[in-house]
């Protein structure tokens, strides 16, 4: 696509990551949402530390931007430890992965993102590793090879993926924590927004760390802007956060440093974001749909071809969030607006029977 998009969950930018890790918390106290998923780290890491083990290896899955990264972190920070961040594309032959392992201390986080894209041939070096602490390498080719095992320190992997279904079975066995994070509430994204926009110095910040992300202080302006970003946030702590920093660019520019909802639904409709979270593309996507399919049905490479964009791009980008938001349903015959996404849209469902008055432009 030519432009990124605001409202992707995907990391855009290295200066990007680089910001939100100064706002990462640094200890699950601090951590918000995903509760279920908290409780089972908390009794794991307690139980670990009094046997003065490594922690179990982890699977985390899920769409991206939910905080798969910001857990490893913690993890190893729980742990007093060392993590080590790689990601499954950038490990190419052995020689990548027996060098990382082997620079590992006891106890030492290896966090790899999007695991899923990691090569079969190097998944079987890390099945003894994950389960004996141990390597084996082979030295040289042809009749003159052998092997030699190389014992590595006691280490906890961390593997994140978006798409579980592409682990293999060996590999998922080998997990002893596997989690799938949820998309977060609007109240779990507002005690985010509160923590960031705090260490952001956009609000007064908290002489009380603890409670840092504590919302019950903030004048009503402040909390029903911060609600005003939570509610168009797609349940994603990252586009949380990213809108945060367009909401302060503009609000120190154009509103002299106030912060209210006023101020956000201007800075935001100049992103072209909706009150739901709903962009530009999103909404080509579902007026392609509505003006030349009738609605739908209608399959995804006609959409693609009348939009010129990749149909791919379209079924992981787009499709996702107005599915959850009940905007588009998949059928067997294709795509099809539902009712909720013509009254978002400005659209009325026609009581003809004809399919192709199923949608007509409200007046």
């Amino acid at each position: 696509m030519a432009k990124e998009r605001i409202i992707s969950a995907a990391t855009t930018t290295q200066q990007e990551e680089t910001f939100n890790l100064s706002l990462r918390p640094e200890s699950l106290h601090d951590y918000v949402g995903q509760p279920k998923l908290v409780e089972k780290l908390s009794i794991t890491l307690a139980a670990v530390k009094q046997r003065k083990e490594p922690m179990e290896h982890v699977l985390l899955h899920g769409p991206p931007g939910l905080g798969k990264t910001t857990l490893a972190h913690i993890i190893a920070n729980e742990m007093d430890t060392h993590v080590t961040v790689t990601a499954g594309p950038a490990l190419t032959k052995p020689g990548d992965l027996v060098g990382i392992l082997t620079k590992l201390q006891p106890h030492d986080v290896l966090f790899v993102d999007e695991i899923h894209r990691l090569q079969i041939s190097l998944e079987e070096y890390l099945y003894s590793a994950m389960e004996d602490f141990k390597i084996d390498v082979q030295i040289d080719q042809g009749m003159h090879a052998k092997t030699i095992t190389l014992p590595i320190k006691p280490f906890t992997l961390i593997g994140a993926t978006t798409r579980a279904g592409m682990i293999s079975g060996p590999m998922r066995s080998r997990f002893g924590i596997t989690h799938n994070l949820e998309f977060y509430s609007e109240s779990d994204l507002l005690a985010i927004l509160t923590r960031s926009a705090r260490l952001m110095n956009l609000i007064p910040s908290n002489s009380d760390l603890e409670s840092i992300g504590d919302t019950s202080n903030l004048s009503s302006d402040i909390l029903n802007a911060l609600c005003a970003i939570a509610s168009r946030s797609r349940g994603t702590p990252r586009i949380a956060n990213r809108l945060l920093r367009r909401v302060r660019d503009f609000t120190q520019v154009k509103a002299g440093g106030e912060l209210t909802p006023a101020v956000v639904d201007a800075a935001l409709s100049l992103e072209g974001i909706d009150s739901l979270g709903i962009d530009d593309l999103d909404r080509k996507y579902m007026q392609v749909i509505a003006d030349v399919y009738d609605g739908g049905p209608v399959g995804l490479e006609a959409i693609a071809a009348t939009l010129g964009e990749d149909a791919g791009t379209l079924e992981e980008v787009v499709e996702p969030y107005l599915l959850q938001i009940g905007f588009l349903a998949r059928t067997r015959k294709g795509r099809q607006l539902t009712t909720a996404a013509a009254q978002h849209l400005g659209l009325r469902i026609s009581t003809s029977q004809n399919p192709a008055d199923l949608f007509a432009l409200e007046d």
